[in-house]
Parts: structure tokens; C-alpha cells; sequence
């Protein structure tokens, strides 16, 4: 099977300085107009989304102005980090710090209380790149999804291990083109 050419776009800004998760924030003006500089010059033969607004909302008006086919794909909503979900960080890091670092080092290990499980969340991104793969095959595809899971997903295409995801820089608005063979396996870009 012939790799599907996946572009990685994170939203946008929300305001927001708290693992945010399933919470369903709406973009700022300023996140609008991150992404909306992100795709000039871009192209696209479809649009897969989270379905959460800070990438959904976005996705449908990019789908519309370029009449490219849309997919809402739940699978591609980012981590439930359970307890943590919505706590300023800062908080996190002055109130749980030791649990916090562990998780940043080895969060398949340490995830956060009342969190989705690691195995979980990289099965269904990745499920969800599969299928993509496989309805475009040798296409290109812009994946509009989240932080952790552009993460997760770099971290499975450049056979990293998790505990890299930390170290991994996913800025609001930013592309991250991978080569994706579908079948549960990446390729080398």
C-alpha cells in the first residue's frame, strides 16, 4: 500500500493554560488567525478532524472555502487526562510535582488520576490514521487534532518512546507531515 502524504495540524490558541483534554474550548480570534496562516499556499485532497470546536469549527470552514470532503473523526480527541484535566499547570507542578514529572518521563507508567488509558489513546490515534491512510491512499490529508496527539503519533512515527512526547514541540497552529502506510505502521518521511 502506497503512503498517504498526513499533515498534523494542532488548533489554534483557546486562552487556555491548563491541560484542557475533552474540555471543549472554543478558538480565540488569535487561534483563528494562527490557523488560518497556517494553510495559505497548503493543499489538501481531505480534511479529517477531532470533533471537539478548537479543531472542528476550523476544519469545516477550511473544508467549505477549499470544497474538500470532511471527516469528524472522535478517535482524534485529545487525552483524558482525567483529574488533571482543567488545572493550570502551574498548580499541577506546585501541588503534584513529583506525579507530574513522572508522567512527563513515562506516562504510559504514570498517567494522571482518573485518566484515559495510555494503551487506549495510542490505539485509537492510531486507528484513526489507519483508516485515513486507507480511504486516501498516496493522498494528502491534514489531520486538524491536539497537542498530546500530534505528540503520541510523532512519537509512533519516529519510533520514539513516550517519554519523549515531552520534548517534543507542538505550538498552536503548527504542521507536522509524516508518510503514514496505514496497517498500524509508519514510514520514514
Amino acid at each position: 500500500m502506497s503512503a498517504t502524504a498526513i499533515e498534523l495540524l494542532r488548533h489554534g490558541d483557546t486562552g487556555q493554560r491548563s491541560y484542557r483534554g475533552r474540555l471543549d474550548d472554543p478558538l480565540l480570534e488569535l487561534g483563528w488567525t494562527q490557523l488560518r496562516a497556517a494553510v495559505v499556499g497548503r493543499d489538501w485532497d481531505a480534511i479529517v478532524s477531532s470533533p471537539l470546536r478548537r479543531c472542528a469549527e476550523f476544519a469545516r470552514e477550511l473544508a467549505q472555502a477549499r470544497a474538500l470532503p470532511l471527516q469528524l473523526d472522535a478517535r482524534l480527541a485529545e487525552y483524558d487526562f482525567g483529574d488533571w484535566q482543567g488545572v493550570p499547570i502551574e498548580t499541577l507542578a506546585a501541588e503534584q510535582g513529583e506525579a507530574l514529572g513522572r508522567f512527563w518521563s513515562d506516562p504510559v507508567a504514570h498517567p494522571p488520576p482518573g485518566a484515559e488509558p495510555f494503551a487506549a489513546f495510542q490505539l485509537r490515534l492510531v486507528a484513526a490514521l489507519d483508516e485515513a491512510a486507507a480511504a486516501w491512499p498516496a493522498r494528502r490529508v491534514l489531520v486538524v487534532t491536539h497537542g498530546g496527539a500530534i505528540r503520541l503519533l510523532r512519537c509512533v512515527h519516529e519510533g520514539r518512546g513516550f517519554g519523549d512526547m515531552a520534548n517534543i514541540d507542538v505550538a498552536h497552529a503548527s504542521l507536522h507531515p509524516l508518510q503514514w502506510s496505514g496497517a498500524h505502521r509508519a514510514v520514514s518521511a
